[in-house]
């Protein structure tokens, strides 16, 4: 219906000035400011200088009775007495606008759209009925200061933008305004709820709180800052839980439902932002409700309101936080709020109404049982958000907006010229064009008495600088705004927002930070996943792999550690891997170290043996000179799996390999040349040809060719590709298995497949001669050992491709030492059984049984 009127009127008003009769009439009736004073310039303003609005009765038939505003708002008609005190001190000034009066009318917007549409259309029009033949005439101001409500500034713009008429807002605040497009004639002196909002979402960041509710008011001012926050809110990692808007015109059902709707949430934060009108409205519903426990975080309309510091509110919001501009002093301003008074205009229905309201009693005669005043009352007497100068921001915010349009109209009309101030001239005008005015208003830059300077952007709006204010109690138990930070959006981001460490009361005037989280906290060690269907600031806490660390709280994933590094138990940091080599100090490398100095030992002990026997039958019989050799290279096989143990170098990788390919490849020629011998002795015919086949020489250069072969395929390796210690980090994602990479398979293979041929030559020769006639045969030991040494090198093939870690050397070495045993004890324990406890079979007659039996 509101809408109904709102229209009905436009066209009302707006029909007297398209009809080109022979006059110009409006139709309707004109509308009154509440105060007013003529002067060669007028400035206009419109205040929410009423909080409630009755609306009247609307039919078809009658014409819309006024509206009608009540309640008066204390805070609000000192906005408007600043805007007084303001002009007063221009027209007294000698440097601004000399020689010119400045006029003001201020009109009510109460809060509404409906009223501010009344209120925008009197400051244009004016009070006359009549213009003449045309209906084109200048506006009756040259600005306007207001309105204090975005929604009603929005309603104002849109009459006067048409006209280019310059409106200058003190606490409009949405961010929508800013917009140069839609609203070119727009200036402001309070900073845009976009700052003010991402300020907010900053703050509640910053403290920790990821899970908030919110509630807003329904109009421009409430929708538009709300969705800037939780834009803002969700880029810090905040989430909303719910988003609640009421009016103050909702029924008290719908505010019931809200409040109960952020009693029952969980978030223990609550994000209000909420104009004036909505915030009196919900806390008389919380009080109800006995709303308390809760944070609250407050926008920049309410956050510092006087009149809501009182004793019925304070359980309530007592610790309360909220950006709001710096707070300042205005000279003089407190000595002319006191000298209001009915008596300044007795027919002036707002003073009168100012003074009933401050003092309960009737200025004219009583009624209803109302004490009439004396006229003795004295304001200086009273304590209320009028006379409230401690916390002047807003009202200051009022007097740059006039100072912002005078300093407009002194540079429009060229004043100062003259030289001296005293002599100071400003050209006038008859017309003045609201566009210059406007264009000179983006360029004002001046600076107060107090030392603060004014000017505006290219979008009118001035820096956005904030004070983060604080609820707490004063030792006398008064509520007090203690600014604890700061906010500066002209700043490199990540420094804007600042606490400066004073201590901050809480809700409940606790001294404890509260928490307002929809999940703990994941510890380091831990990631967050995302509960489905659920805000990102609700979920549970994984564990990370292994292998994988968080070393924060709240990590959103787990970072994978270093390719030489992993997780330690608690999952929190990186930590080197364990290199695994088979050390000697292990159990282990303890038994494979005691096993090789045992055989190396044991066949130390065998060469003494044959060493003291060495004149004996037996000993010259089995070739003395290539058993000792053997001996020698048995012993070097033993000590050569030594190599094998320990941390991996360089010269360990190259010698291990080399070492053990010579000292095998040593050991099969002597095997292989012992076979040999073996065989030629028993196959000869002519002892002529035996001893030219079997001599020592022959034997030495057969050893000495055959070890020589393995000498150069070892140097080759080393030469083109050897062996070098490496760090294995596939095989063992847990761990560093360092060992020795054997640089060219084809040389390692080489080594490994030169040695394999001599055994298997070894083998064919020995099974050739196992059968030959001899009380000691030595071709069948000789055959069961290299059966020994072949089956565990076959064995050892699949084993060391297969064997893990430190394992596979282990394999090798286990292979190193088993041949060398099975040679060991094959070849020389029947010859050592016989030289210690057979010695009478140790004689050369025994040694020749074969030609015994033949004989016979």
């Amino acid at each position: 219906m509101s809408d109904c009127v709102h229209t009905m009127l436009l066209c009302l008003l707006f029909m007297g000035a398209l009809g080109a009769e022979e006059d110009c009439e409006m139709l309707g009736s004109p509308e009154f400011p509440l105060l007013s004073k003529a002067g060669t310039l007028t400035i206009g303003g419109a205040f929410s200088i009423h909080s409630q609005i009755s609306n009247p009765p609307l039919s078809f038939t009658d014409a819309p009775q006024p509206l009608k505003c009540s309640r008066i708002n204390l805070r609000e008609f000192r906005f408007a007495q600043t805007m007084i005190f303001a002009i007063e001190e221009i027209n007294n000034s000698n440097s601004l606008l000399p020689n010119i009066s400045v006029g003001y009318k201020i009109f009510d917007s109460c809060g509404s759209t409906l009223p501010s549409t009344r209120a925008v259309m009197g400051l244009m029009n004016g009070e006359e009925r009549t213009l003449g033949k045309s209906c084109s005439s200048q506006s009756s101001v040259q600005a306007i200061i207001g309105a204090s409500e975005s929604s009603s500034t929005i309603v104002m713009l849109q009459m006067s933008g048409v006209f280019q008429i310059p409106v200058i807002s003190h606490f409009a605040t949405c961010a929508c305004l800013s917009n140069r497009k839609e609203f070119p004639s727009f200036f402001r002196t309070i900073p845009s709820d976009y700052f003010q909002s991402r300020a907010l979402a900053q703050l509640v960041k910053h403290l920790g709180w990821t899970w908030v509710g919110a509630v807003r008011s329904d109009n421009d001012y409430g929708n538009n800052g709300m969705a800037t926050f939780i834009a803002a809110a969700s880029q810090e990692g905040v989430c909303v839980e719910y988003s609640e808007a009421i009016s103050r015109t909702d029924p008290s059902e719908q505010v019931a439902r809200v409040v109960r709707m952020i009693r029952g949430g969980s978030a223990r934060v609550l994000v209000a932002f909420l104009a004036q009108g909505e915030m009196d409205v919900l806390l008389e519903e919380a009080v109800k409700q006995n709303m308390t426990g809760l944070q609250w975080v407050g926008s920049e309309s309410w956050i510092t309101a006087g009149h809501l510091a009182n004793e019925r509110y304070s359980v309530i919001l007592t610790g309360s936080l909220g950006f709001t501009i710096k707070k300042t002093k205005i000279t003089g301003l407190r000595e002319f709020l006191l000298k209001v008074h009915p008596r300044q205009d007795p027919r002036n229905n707002l003073l009168r109404e100012f003074w009933e309201a401050t003092f309960g009693c009737s200025v004219q005669s009583s009624l209803h049982g109302q004490t009439q005043c004396s006229g003795s009352e004295r304001l200086q007497d009273v304590d209320n958000p009028f006379t409230d100068v401690s916390e002047l921001r807003i009202s200051n915010n009022v007097y740059k907006a006039v100072y912002a349009v005078a300093h407009a109209l002194h540079n429009m009309l060229k004043c100062g010229l003259g030289g001296e101030a005293a002599n100071q001239t400003c050209t006038w005008k008859d017309n003045l064009d609201p566009k210059q005015v406007v264009k000179h208003l983006q360029h004002v830059n001046f600076t107060l008495q107090s030392g603060e300077r004014v000017y505006f952007d290219g979008n009118g709006d001035p820096a956005a600088t904030y004070e983060l204010v604080n609820w707490q109690r004063n030792r006398a138990g008064d509520t007090v705004f203690v600014a604890v930070g700061s906010y500066d959006a002209s700043l490199p981001s990540g420094k804007q927002f600042t606490m400066n460490g004073l201590n901050i009361t809480w809700a409940a005037e606790s001294l404890k930070r509260p928490r307002s989280v929809c999940s703990e906290s994941c510890p380091p060690g831990f990631r967050q996943a995302v509960i489905k269907g659920k805000p990102i600031c609700c979920f549970s806490c994984i564990a990370c792999a292994a292998g994988e660390i968080s070393n924060s709280n709240n990590s959103a994933e787990c970072s994978r550690c270093p390719l030489e590094f992993w997780s330690n138990e608690d999952h929190s940091q990186c930590v080197p891997k364990v290199i695994e080599f088979l050390s000697y100090g292990e159990t282990m490398g303890v038994l494979l170290t005691a096993f090789s100095l045992f055989g190396a030992s044991l066949t130390l002990v065998v060469s003494g043996v044959f060493f003291r026997f060495r004149h004996t039958p037996l000993v010259k019989a089995s070739n003395a000179e290539l058993s000792f050799l053997l001996l020698f290279s048995l012993t070097l096989c033993f000590l050569c799996s030594l190599t094998f143990l320990g941390r991996p170098s360089e010269w360990s990788c190259m010698l291990r390999h080399t070492a053990f390919g010579i000292t095998f490849a040593l050991c099969m020629s002597c095997v292989l040349a012992k076979t040999i011998a073996v065989v030629v002795a028993f196959k000869a015919t002519r002892p002529a040809n035996t001893v030219l086949q079997c001599s020592a020489p022959l034997q030495r250069t057969s050893v000495l060719s055959c070890t020589s072969l393995q000498v150069l395929i070892c140097v080759l390796w080393l030469t083109l590709a050897p062996p070098f210690p490496y760090k294995n980090t596939a095989h063992a994602t847990e761990r560093i298995i360092l060992e020795c990479d054997v640089g060219s398979p084809i040389g390692f293979w080489a080594v490994l497949g030169y040695v394999g041929l001599l055994a298997v030559l070894c083998l064919i020769l020995a099974f050739l001669a196992r059968k030959l006639p001899d009380n000691f045969n030595e071709a069948k030991f000789i055959t069961f050992s290299m059966l020994i040494f072949c089956a565990v090198w076959v064995t050892f093939i699949p084993a060391y491709v297969s064997s893990p870690g430190k394992f596979t050397v282990a394999v090798e070495i286990f292979a190193i030492l088993a041949s060398s045993f099975g040679l060991l004890f094959c070849i020389y324990a029947p010859k050592c059984y016989i030289l210690i406890l057979k010695p009478e079979r140790n004689t050369k007659k025994h040694m020749m049984g074969r030609n015994q039996s033949r004989s016979q």
